[in-house]
C-alpha cells in the first residue's frame, strides 16, 4: 500500500538540506503519485543551549512560491500539496490562531509540540533535574494543554514524539501508565473535530514503533476517532514513505478502514 506522505521536510526547515526536487524524485520512484511537503515553524523558538543557531522560522512567501510552481507544473500527473507544521508553546496559540488566519495557503496543518517549559526534549537540558517519567508526563501534559485551547490545525502529529529522546533501559516506557491523560487528549481532539497522524519515524529512531505507538492508537479508534493521516517524516528523500506497509498493517489491525488526505484544509477519507 503506497500512502502519499504527509510528513515531509525540505530544506525550508531549519533541520533538513533536502531539495525539493529530490523529494519529489523519491516519492515517484517509490510509487507515489501525491505528497504533502510540511516544513517547520515554530513560532518564537527559544535559544536552545546545545543548538543556539537553530530558530525554526519559514519564510512564507518563498516557501509557497517555490511549491506553488512545483505544484502547478507537476499537474496533473502528480499532485502536490502545501502544507505546514507549526509547533505550539502555550504562550503561541493565539498568535498561532492569527497565523493560520492570515496565511490561507495551506492545503494541510500539522500540530505538535516540540518545546516543553522553553526546551526541546531532543536534547539532554530537558531532562537535567527530573526522571525520564517525569519528562514524560510534563511533556504530555503539554499536549493535552494545546489541544484543549487550540483548533487551527488538522492533525495533530508525532504524539509521543518524546519517546525518540527520553529512554531509560532499566525502566522501559509503558503506555498504560499514561492511558489517562491520553484519553483525555484524544477526547478534545475528536470533540473538535480534528484527527491525528500515523508517524513512522519511530521505525527508524530505534523505536521500533510508530508515533503514537499502537496502544494509543488502539484507544484513539476506541474513543470514535476517525481523521488520521500517514505520514514518514522524512528529513531527507531516502526515508520518504518509510514503513508504510507497517502502518498499513497497523491501521488494519486497530480497527481503521481509512486514511485522510487533504485538499484546502478539506477532508477526505480514502479506503485502505
Amino acid at each position: 500500500m503506497i500512502f502519499p506522505d504527509y510528513h515531509l521536510h525540505s530544506s525550508f526547515s531549519d533541520d533538513s538540506d533536502a531539495n525539493i526536487k529530490d523529494i519529489i524524485q523519491s516519492a515517484k520512484h517509490k510509487g507515489m503519485t501525491s505528497i504533502c511537503i510540511t516544513d517547520h515553524y515554530d513560532m518564537d523558538f527559544p535559544v536552545i543551549k546545545e543548538a543556539p543557531e537553530m530558530k525554526f522560522d519559514l519564510d512564507i512567501p518563498s516557501y509557497i512560491k517555490t511549491l506553488n510552481e512545483f505544484k502547478q507544473s507537476l499537474a496533473p500527473d502528480f499532485d502536490l500539496r502545501i502544507g505546514i507544521e507549526l509547533g505550539t508553546m502555550p504562550n503561541t496559540l493565539d498568535k498561532l490562531n492569527d497565523f493560520v488566519k492570515n496565511n490561507p495557503y495551506f492545503d494541510f496543518i500539522i500540530a505538535n509540540t516540540h518545546i516543553v517549559d522553553n526546551m526541546d526534549p531532543y536534547y539532554p537540558s530537558y531532562f537535567e533535574g527530573r526522571s525520564i517519567r517525569e519528562g514524560h508526563r510534563r511533556y504530555f501534559e503539554d499536549e493535552l494543554y494545546a489541544v484543549s485551547n487550540y483548533d487551527s490545525y488538522d492533525v495533530y502529529g508525532h504524539l509521543d514524539y518524546i519517546l525518540r529522546y527520553g529512554r531509560d533501559s532499566k525502566n522501559p516506557f509503558n503506555p498504560m501508565d499514561f492511558m489517562n491523560i491520553f484519553e483525555e487528549i484524544f477526547k478534545q481532539i475528536i470533540t473538535k473535530g480534528k484527527g491525528i497522524e500515523l508517524n513512522t519515524g519511530g521505525l527508524y529512531k530505534d523505536l521500533s514503533q510508530t508515533h503514537p505507538c499502537k496502544d494509543y492508537l488502539k484507544l484513539y479508534k476506541e474513543l470514535g476517532g476517525e481523521i488520521i493521516t500517514v505520514g514518514s517524516d522524512a528529513h531527507s528523500p531516502d526515508r520518504i514513505g518509510y514503513g508504510f506497509d507497517v502502518a498499513r498493517d497497523l491501521l488494519l489491525e486497530c480497527g481503521f478502514k481509512y486514511y485522510c488526505t487533504f485538499k484546502n484544509r478539506v477532508l477526505k477519507f480514502n479506503t485502505i
